[in-house]
């Protein structure tokens, strides 16, 4: 089984969110993404963030009915922060050595991973797939991966760099969606529509729970 890992607050989950994993399980031939809402993350003011419980359930009315996405609670079922390391660890325990992994993330995301936990260990637990709306980015992303993953080599024939265990760090380019969920929530504080900018079972639930209003 090959399994793309969508992370991220997704507060709210969004249409730039769900076409850039429809792109990536597109390009490289997945058979599922699964979306994992972060719990507690540890680079987010938890004050300044929705429950955990409205995000999942966001994610999961923005899926409905589409076969190849899932959305997984496992970070909600780990006490502490969310460290995508630990949640590639649970998901290795629970999935078995032959699932091959993607793990998705967004460039700028990438480019401050040296701030993350054991970030070393990330591509050995799973396929780093570096997602870019703009083709600015990769500059960035390439000096990121000498400086990060300094025995990593390009890979031939690829936009990819492999390590010395098989793992690699793949680019791929998706559709510009100039859509943000911080954008998101300032229009909905503001009164303004964001219909077409999400799923409308995501808009109505917003609508049900008057979540970011205030």
């Amino acid at each position: 089984m090959q399994l793309g890992l969508f992370g991220g607050t997704l507060d709210p989950i969004h249409y730039g969110h769900l076409r850039s994993a429809e792109e990536v399980r597109d390009a490289f031939g997945l058979d599922e993404i699964w979306f994992v809402p972060a719990a507690r993350p540890p680079h987010k003011d938890p004050a300044r963030l929705t429950s955990f419980r409205h995000r999942f359930t966001m994610a999961k009315a923005a899926v409905a009915g589409c076969g190849h996405f899932e959305v997984s609670d496992i970070e909600a079922r780990r006490s502490g922060p969310s460290y995508s390391v630990d949640t590639l660890n649970a998901l290795r325990s629970e999935l078995g050595q032959d699932a091959e992994l993607y793990f998705i993330l967004g460039s700028d995301a990438f480019v401050e991973i040296q701030t993350w936990k054991e970030y070393e260990r990330l591509p050995e637990l799973a396929h780093l797939v570096v997602i870019g709306r703009s083709r600015t980015c990769w500059e960035r992303v390439v000096e990121t991966v000498k400086r990060s993953f300094g025995a990593y080599r390009k890979a031939n024939g690829r936009t990819a760099y492999e390590g010395p265990g098989g793992g690699l760090i793949l680019f791929h380019q998706v559709t510009l969606l100039d859509i943000s969920s911080s954008g998101i929530r300032r229009m909905l504080k503001g009164g303004r529509s964001v219909r077409f900018l999400m799923p409308e079972a995501v808009l109505d639930y917003i609508d049900e729970q008057g979540l970011y209003r205030e």
